[in-house]
């Protein structure tokens, strides 16, 4: 395996781990959800 490869390798290993951290962090996100429509305010408390 030559030093490019390595290092394409390395890279696509590393968005990979930032995109299954960002999932994760929104995954982990708490808060407070609020919906506007033709029904009202709507406020869910996850």
């Amino acid at each position: 395996m030559n030093r490019t490869s390595l290092l394409i390798l390395i890279g696509v290993l590393a968005v990979c781990a930032v995109g299954a951290g960002y999932l994760y962090y929104q995954e982990r996100q708490s808060g407070i959800d609020i919906e506007i429509n033709e029904h009202g305010v709507t406020i869910d408390g996850n």
